[in-house]
């Protein structure tokens, strides 16, 4: 017997399938192509995200659609091309590696993952359908954000939430909130700013450098700069950082309102003007490099802090597929998905089968006795 449900191409549940755990890995997303006309249509879909931007709908759009769409797409297709090689966007060549090195070994454990953006492609619809299709009846949801922002994290939950409710059967689902304080990420934090330091050298400041958020955000009740904050300090600990050695900024701010302070650009010049000679950038909140990494921290905020009088810079790469990485997010996985029930053995699905097979004999059995249009029931 089939039945409408996940499991075949057709959209129909084979019952002889095995269920699986699917794990569903989210990140920002990119442009299609370093072009004016692709950055156009991915900066629409990311600035229309009512969680990305929270004011009045009419005013936005009419500033969306009658300004910043019409000079920052070519603007912002510059520096993508910046950073572009013959694999794509650094952000989604980085997730597919992740996604490849974690792939084999949840296999191990009968989970099957997939990765989707939030914005533009891989979509999340097809992720999803990709994960429906191979039986994942029980969901788990990573969004690649570390530390929790409505602007991010609650914006991935509700990209989820608008497919699903589309579905009509729909999956056990979980949702791993934010990992920001997680030991095995922490760790690998360290032991990346380690690394870097035996090639680099130990440096006499280290910045913890997250993307910002407007003010407002926080003081509504946004979690993240509080999150930000605590894993700078944890992974400084490993580092055995004295307080006089380190410090919290934030990037990437837009528009004129106040974000999220220190700013990274004005604090790197400040430190290079009060005679800090050699200065490191690691970027904790990316899971992955990308444009904000290896653009705006590793070129723009390289020239700004040497222009200040800085001396020498350099950028701590962001975790991407690094074995430590990929241990943390194995880690995250098997914890968020405990107690969930093993997939079928092969004699359950043969015995399921058999009793599904007979199940239909007997229904289409009934209704072939039915007179047309009305089947039997009880109440007749």
């Amino acid at each position: 017997m089939t039945a409408p449900g996940p499991g075949n191409k057709s959209g129909g549940y084979a019952h002889e399938t095995p269920s699986r755990v699917g794990v569903l890995l989210v990140n920002l997303g990119t442009p299609a192509a370093p072009t004016a006309a692709a950055t156009r249509r991915y900066l629409g879909e990311f600035l229309s995200d009512r969680r990305v931007i929270e004011a009045p709908r009419w005013l936005w759009w009419c500033l969306l659609h009658g300004v910043i769409l019409r000079r920052r797409p070519k603007k912002s297709a510059a520096l993508y091309a910046k950073v572009w090689d013959e694999r794509g966007a650094p952000l989604l060549r980085h997730c597919e590696d992740i996604l490849a090195a974690l792939r084999p070994r949840l296999a191990e454990r009968r989970i099957v993952a997939a990765l989707g953006m939030r914005y533009g492609e891989p979509s999340l619809r097809d992720a999803l359908e990709r994960l429906r299709q191979a039986n994942a009846q029980r969901l788990l949801l990573l969004p690649l954000y570390p530390q929790y922002s409505a602007t991010t994290t609650a914006s991935a939950f509700d990209a989820l939430a608008d497919i699903l409710r589309t579905w009509r059967w729909l999956p056990e689902t979980r949702f791993v909130r934010d990992y920001h304080d997680d030991a095995g990420y922490l760790d690998a934090l360290a032991e990346s700013a380690r690394q870097h330091w035996r090639r680099r050298g130990r440096p006499q400041k280290l910045l913890f450098s997250f993307h910002g958020i407007p003010e407002r955000y926080f003081l509504a009740g946004d979690p993240y700069h509080c999150q930000c904050q605590a894993t700078a300090r944890q992974v400084a600990e490993r580092l055995r950082l004295p307080p006089a050695a380190w410090a919290v900024a934030f990037q990437s701010r837009f528009g004129p309102r106040r974000w999220l302070q220190p700013y990274t650009d004005q604090l790197l010049a400040a430190w290079a003007r009060d005679g800090i000679r050699h200065t490191q950038v690691l970027c904790p909140g990316f899971a992955a490099d990308c444009l904000e990494t290896l653009e705006e921290i590793a070129l723009q905020n390289r020239q700004a802090y040497l222009r200040a009088g800085g001396g020498e810079f350099s950028y701590v790469p962001a975790l991407n597929d690094r074995p430590a990485h990929i241990d943390a997010l194995l880690g995250l996985i098997e914890r968020h998905t405990r107690g969930w029930p093993a997939p079928e053995s092969a004699a359950e699905l043969s015995l399921r089968a058999q009793r599904a097979a007979a199940a239909a004999n007997c229904y289409n059995a009934s209704s072939s006795t039915a007179p047309a249009g009305r089947v039997r029931g009880k109440h007749d």
